[in-house]
């Protein structure tokens, strides 16, 4: 008998590529609940941090926080598709990098949020930007090796 080897999880797909796409889902509902944590912050929440921080957080726009929804969720979606071995993926993961890429020039250019953390600021954006480039980078590596359907 034939048996699959150890190094796939089923023909043409190593085993390794559907156990990081598993963590970096994981990754990704991080990011969702962030997103939920951010979103249902309440007012006494908002009052309990400093002035400058309040005015950060008060003075984002609509557009910052749809850019942020859009990420994380196209972001687990993305990822999802991954663990599925769906084509899809690469589209969905580069539509999650473009609203990470935007939220993050609200971040760091219009909010000025460095003026207020100072570097480490740029430590979040920098890891999830870095993150969805190699995933967009792992789907369409992935699509030409035939690992997705």
């Amino acid at each position: 008998m034939n048996e699959t080897s150890n190094n796939e999880t089923e023909p043409g797909s190593p085993k390794w590529f559907y156990v990081l796409s598993i963590l970096l889902t994981l990754w990704n509902v991080i990011g969702v609940a962030t997103f939920f944590s951010h979103m249902s912050t309440t007012t006494e929440q908002i009052e309990s941090m400093p002035a400058v921080e309040q005015q950060l957080y008060l003075g984002i726009p609509l557009w910052a926080n749809i850019t942020f929804a859009i990420g994380v969720f196209s972001g687990t979606l993305g990822s999802l598709a991954l663990v599925l071995k769906n084509a899809l993926a690469y589209s969905i993961l580069l539509l999650s990098l473009g609203c990470v890429l935007v939220h993050n020039i609200h971040t760091l250019l219009i909010a000025n949020t460095l003026q207020v953390f100072g570097m480490c600021g740029l430590i979040m954006p920098m890891i999830v930007s870095f993150i969805s480039m190699f995933l967009v980078w792992l789907a369409n590596d992935a699509k030409h090796k035939g690992w997705l359907n």
